[in-house]
């Protein structure tokens, strides 16, 4: 396939220090014009286009660097069944962080045996549904962060495949929402860890241990996610007895049968044009060597972004161009109900526009200047960025709006009774439509129906 057939990125733009049919990362600048150009015109905008043989390198390249680790997606970075169907078939397993996401891996395909639910503080609605799941797919491995859950849990009867969430005291990410490692809603506290593990080794399958430093961790993060990693491979080590216990509950005790410690993912990627892509060989061997001997237990990660995120645009149109004394507003058909992240963590995306208004010569031979980039939602911070360098818009223009395939869909909302966008993904070089583009009839659905489901 060529990159302009798939839609995809030109293969000697950002090579890095890999292959050219797998380049480290993709730019905005990669995607070819031309396709989204049409995809655009068939299907309108906004529209979100995900390309899954990108998805697939991805993954590919994540089972080279950890050869012997069990590599699992983060589902919530983007749950549309095509990507799901891709990772599967590309071998990683599926992490699910509510009954939502475990329910559609399981229509993916995904087996019991691939399959790690990870709630915090799940509902008792999905626990019902997660202990009914466990069931018929007695290999399903469900993880708990509080001794309250674990109860919860063994009310309901369950008996299962346990893991233990941990509170390592140690977080990374690229804003404070994101960084759970040392936030107190996520997992037991360190040093209560070895206790609630023997203990819940008495009404449990106890299989793993699991932390998780944060979402989008850059470079500048590694010494935070090797002092977690370490962290987690010394409690490993403590439960199946390699190392002398120092929590006096556990003296004594048994060595727990622990199959694996996961270490969570959050493998950050580059959104900035100058930014360096992340050195995912370093960092695999940085891991491996921070965790230690694990006495034969298993490495597990658990990365999202990673796998979606370079792999998905949203396409958007200018419909206003209103000059300003500061700079020009450029108004567009998407908002913060399409892309959350801007307003919601000041994120960073990289804006190309890609031209096409009537009569407006190409985006290369125009003037650049500073332009806000605002969509249609009636809030100040409905905005993709704010006086950012760009070739002059005019109405018509066709902007592309990249690195918007992890946390891009999954968060778009129905604020303003706007419907969410409509979703293309391409695979050897064919384009289908995987979510159709949502009519206002759809946001009213549910409040014609009758709690008994009639009208």
């Amino acid at each position: 396939m060529t990159a302009t057939e798939g839609g995809g990125p030109d293969a000697n733009a950002s090579g890095g220090d890999e292959s050219d049919a797998n380049p480290t990362v993709r730019r905005t600048d990669d995607w070819d014009a031309g396709r989204l150009h049409d995809l655009a015109d068939e299907h309108d905008t906004p529209l979100y286009v995900q390309d899954l043989d990108r998805v697939r390198e991805n993954c590919e390249r994540l089972l080279a660097a950890f050869p012997d680790a069990d590599v699992r997606y983060a589902v919530k970075a983007h749950t549309g069944r095509a990507v799901l169907e891709t990772v599967r078939d590309a071998g990683l397993d599926a992490e699910c962080a509510s009954a939502g996401e475990l329910d559609r891996a399981l229509a993916a395909g995904f087996d019991g045996d691939r399959l790690h639910y990870t709630a915090v503080n799940p509902p008792a609605r999905d626990l019902d549904y997660v202990v009914d799941v466990a069931e018929s797919e007695p290999a399903l491995t469900v993880t708990a962060g509080a001794v309250d859950t674990l109860d919860r849990l063994a009310e309901r009867g369950y008996d299962g495949r346990l893991c233990l969430r941990v509170n390592p005291g140690v977080g990374a990410g690229h804003h404070e929402k994101v960084t759970t490692g040392s936030a107190p809603k996520f997992g037991v506290p360190y040093g209560r860890a070895v206790r609630v593990a023997r203990e819940s080794a008495e009404r449990f399958d106890v299989v793993g241990v699991h932390a998780h430093a944060g979402s989008g961790i850059d470079p500048d993060q590694l010494d935070s996610h090797r002092e977690l990693v370490s962290r987690m491979g010394d409690l490993a080590r403590e439960l199946i007895g390699v190392e002398p216990a120092d929590d006096a509950g556990s003296r004594g005790a048994d060595p727990l049968d622990l199959e694996y410690v996961d270490v969570g993912g959050g493998f950050g990627v580059p959104y900035r044009e100058d930014d360096e892509p992340l050195d995912l060989p370093a960092v695999a061997e940085a891991t491996r060597d921070a965790v230690g001997d694990l006495g034969g237990l298993t490495l597990a990660v658990e990365p999202g972004r990673y796998v979606v995120a370079d792999a998905g645009v949203l396409l958007t149109r200018v419909n206003t161009v209103k000059p300003t004394p500061a700079e020009t507003v450029v108004g567009v058909d998407a908002g913060m109900t399409d892309l959350l992240r801007p307003a919601m963590y000041d994120a960073y995306h990289p804006i190309r526009n890609l031209g096409g208004a009537d009569g407006e010569p190409a985006p290369a031979d125009r003037g650049v200047e500073p332009a806000t980039v605002a969509g249609p939602i009636c809030e100040t911070g409905d905005a993709f960025c704010t006086g950012r360098a760009m070739a002059r818009p005019a109405r018509g223009d066709l902007l592309a709006v990249g690195v918007a395939g992890a946390y891009g869909y999954e968060m778009a909302n129905q604020y303003n009774s706007r419907p969410r966008p409509a979703e293309v993904a391409l695979a050897d070089g064919e384009a289908s439509v995987v979510r159709r583009r949502e009519l206002v009839a759809d946001l009213t659905t549910v409040e014609r129906e009758s709690p008994g489901g009639k009208r």
